[in-house]
């Protein structure tokens, strides 16, 4: 190449990259499976201010006021405009910016018939800390939403001086927010009116966010007085709280049935017996759970397993990443998160590559969201049915097959497991 040339396409590459914003991930085709590949629609992406009406007031628990949310909206559009950054702040509010692959503010596509997606963090965090996967999903035909579920945002919470601030919010409102936003987006008039379908809707909920979105379609909450002592609770706040806490299907006497699918990243919950493990036993909205083998959050064998164990319905599903913690959803790390431990322990995973992560979810994800919501019986085929994903040699010195969808070789350090397949 000339060098002309070479000037011309280092200045092409600085024009697509905002000044300042950091590339999270490298391109990586061959490293990845099927379900991980970017899809046909251009993608989109939008900001929102919306208000949830006449919610509780956490500062009297008495009087209500309106909840204000900011919502980021990936959606396929029409090509063209500006590649976005997503700004935000670490638990030590140290600001930071990552590139997106999405276009700001692009016209969203004239036409579509695009099922919803509520995209919900775990405490602390923020709406873009799955951007990838939002910006996956629209790319193949999804209208995904990010909720900045306020009080428990990185911005929100001090998390030197009162890291615990935000936590009665995020008992009380995380799954009310996220079936809010399925609301919101069904009956409000928006520019994503035409083409978004909310009959055929999914939430995703990661940490704290998978913990709504297992009440949400149907796990009550089950919180006693020494549960809620030993989350920081005085003995009297903890009696007279406990109706507040303890109600299901995120204050609706229903499930709502345009629930048509569950992702539950690593739920935070079931090692105190927070949800009812006879309201578990009764759902039956198709559900993948994903779990670190060594979660030092959630737990996994008394947490995130015994969740999926009590969970009802053929249509259940667990991923488990063996040698994982609790970091296997965000974003890889900015660079101002390698200051400290208290930064650096929100986003990374010691034994993988947190890249690597990211397309395995995006696989997953994808794969389970086609199947449920949109009924693709192609995409069933690509969830597993064979437990573990390591590939064994037979006598004749034959690896046995690769999981649906993984290259030859590639899938190993993970397991599947299916109520479907096991019953």
């Amino acid at each position: 190449m000339s060098i002309r040339l070479i000037i011309i396409s280092l200045l092409c590459s600085c024009m697509m990259t905002v000044q300042g914003a950091e590339q999270l991930f490298t391109q990586q085709p061959t490293m990845m499976p099927k379900m991980a590949k970017s899809g046909e629609h251009s993608v989109g992406v939008k900001t929102f201010e919306v208000a949830n009406p006449q919610q509780l007031n956490l500062t009297d628990f008495e009087s209500l006021q309106d909840r204000q949310l900011t919502l980021e909206v990936w959606y396929p559009a029409q090509k063209g405009g500006k590649l976005a950054t997503y700004e935000n702040v670490t638990r030590l509010n140290k600001a930071f910016a990552v590139q997106g692959e999405a276009y700001r503010d692009a016209k969203p596509q004239a036409q579509g018939d695009f099922p919803l997606v509520v995209l919900s963090h775990g405490y602390t965090g923020y709406r873009t800390i799955m951007f990838y996967l939002g910006e996956h999903l629209a790319s193949h035909g999804y209208v995904v939403v990010g909720i900045d579920h306020t009080d428990s945002t990185n911005e929100d919470v001090d998390f030197n001086n009162n890291p615990g601030s935000g936590f009665v919010s995020t008992l009380i409102n995380r799954a009310r927010d996220q079936q809010f936003v399925l609301d919101y987006f069904s009956k409000s008039n928006h520019e994503f009116s035409e083409v978004t379908n909310t009959d055929h809707a999914a939430v995703i909920g990661y940490s704290m966010g998978g913990f709504g979105a297992i009440n949400t379609v149907g796990g009550c909450y089950d919180f006693n007085s020494a549960g809620l002592q030993r989350l920081g609770f005085p003995e009297q706040a903890a009696n007279a709280m406990l109706p507040l806490f303890n109600f299901c299907r995120a204050g609706l006497e229903n499930v709502d049935n345009r629930w048509k699918a569950m992702i539950s990243f690593a739920p935070w919950g079931q090692e105190l017996n927070v949800h009812s493990a006879a309201s578990l036993a009764q759902i039956n909205v198709p559900t993948l759970y994903i779990a670190g083998e060594n979660d030092d959050i959630s737990g996994y064998e008394m947490g995130v397993k015994k969740l999926y164990e009590q969970t009802g319905g053929e249509n259940t599903f667990m991923l488990v990443y063996e040698n994982a913690r609790h970091n296997f959803a965000p974003h890889p790390a900015p660079k101002v998160a390698f200051e400290t431990d208290i930064e650096i322990g929100h986003y990374i995973e010691p034994a993988w590559s947190n890249e690597a992560l990211t397309r395995i979810n995006e696989h997953f994800a994808l794969s389970f969201l086609n199947c449920y919501v949109k009924s693709h019986e192609e995409s069933c085929q690509l969830l597993p049915t064979r437990e573990d994903a390591t590939q064994l040699k037979d006598a004749q010195g034959k690896l046995s097959e690769p999981w649906p969808g993984f290259p030859d070789r590639w899938g190993t350090g993970m397991q599947f497991h299916s109520k479907k397949v096991n019953e």
